[in-house]
């Protein structure tokens, strides 16, 4: 019996380096039904040349426009037929067993409709990665945080979160998710354009009443921030914008109405912790993605999302704030905060 299809989808802007250092890796991935796609995000420099002439064996989809990370994937996947989506940043490198593991536990558990791989720093290749690591979590004020990363901190990869297991949200570098259902549950927020947007989607996912996994015998290495580098105050508003947004779609009432305006306040306190600490630009974009949020929530957005369930009711949720744990308690490791079979 023939695997299932696997579409592994680089979407791609400007990033023909990463293309040439990365592909390779990806083409060599031992898995026997297997397509490799570029979707290209309208790039001004020669990827597309690049792929005529070094990888032929790579299907090229043209975007129109640069329509960021959310919206890019949307277009690029109405074109792509498999039975499972493979979401790869273009600055990952894979190990060759990568796929096998997470489709085996994905068709073994039907339930299970999205999943990452362990991920790990391309450059400091004995620490998790910033982002997803050994999967994602949120607390129960939304703030999220991994398996083996909280907040800046990355932990050492000892094999302490080698286990197979649920979690809230997968990483949009290396995300697996069963084609029917990332149609169904509409696909990314294309208004997110880049940041949080992967996290939304598992949230509507399992409010759908699906699991999402984290399979760390499949190994990635990520170099992470190759399309807004840290720090950027288009990251920050975004950030900012898109996590509360998330809270306004998917938080049911008995929630939000007291977890929004407490968010806002946090957000607030963090924006002038940044202005007095010499960090105007991070100000002004805090005020400006909660400039955005007043627009989206006058608009009747937040009413998109259905079946909405409390937080503690989901996989991977933290009941106590991540905030406190971190800067009061100073715990600074996933196995400190979540005490569960560590």
């Amino acid at each position: 019996m023939a695997n299932p299809t696997v579409a592994v989808v680089i979407l791609n802007y400007n990033g023909s380096n990463y293309l040439e250092r990365f592909l390779p890796s990806v083409l060599a991935s031992v898995y026997d039904n297997m397509t490799v796609i570029v979707a290209d995000n309208a790039s001004t420099d020669f990827s597309r040349e690049l792929l005529a002439q070094r990888f032929p064996a790579v299907v090229l989809i043209t975007l129109d426009k640069n329509f960021g990370f959310a919206e890019g994937y949307n277009q690029a996947l109405q074109q792509v037929q498999a039975d499972y989506y493979v979401l790869l940043n273009s600055d990952v490198e894979v190990t060759p067993g990568w796929i096998g593991p997470v489709i085996d536990v994905m068709e073994a558990d039907s339930s299970v409709a999205a999943c990452q791989p362990k991920i790990l720093s391309y450059h400091e290749q004995h620490l998790f990665e910033y982002a997803g690591a050994s999967g994602g979590w949120i607390d129960h004020l939304g703030y999220p945080f991994s398996r083996g990363r909280v907040f800046e901190v990355c932990e050492a990869d000892r094999g302490q979160y080698d286990d197979v297991t649920e979690v809230f949200w997968a990483s949009g570098a290396a995300m697996f998710v069963r084609a029917p259902v990332f149609h169904e549950a509409g696909g990314f927020d294309g208004s997110f354009f880049a940041h949080m947007e992967e996290i939304d989607l598992c949230w509507r996912i399992q409010l759908m009443g699906y699991k999402i996994c984290c399979v760390p015998q499949s190994v990635v290495y990520h170099i992470g921030g190759g399309t807004l580098p840290k720090g950027n105050t288009r990251k920050v508003y975004l950030n900012f914008r898109n996590n509360l947004i998330m809270l306004g779609k998917n938080l049911p009432w008995t929630e939000k109405l007291w977890k929004f305006p407490f968010r806002i306040f946090l957000d607030a306190l963090f924006a002038w912790k940044s202005l007095l600490s010499g960090f105007s630009e991070s100000f002004v974009a805090v005020f400006k993605a909660h400039l955005s949020v007043m627009r989206w929530c006058i608009t009747g957005g937040q009413y998109r999302t259905k079946n909405k369930r409390p937080m503690k009711s989901l996989g991977g949720v933290y009941r106590g704030s991540i905030i406190w744990s971190y800067f009061i308690e100073k715990k600074t490791r996933f196995s400190e905060i979540v005490k569960k079979n560590f």
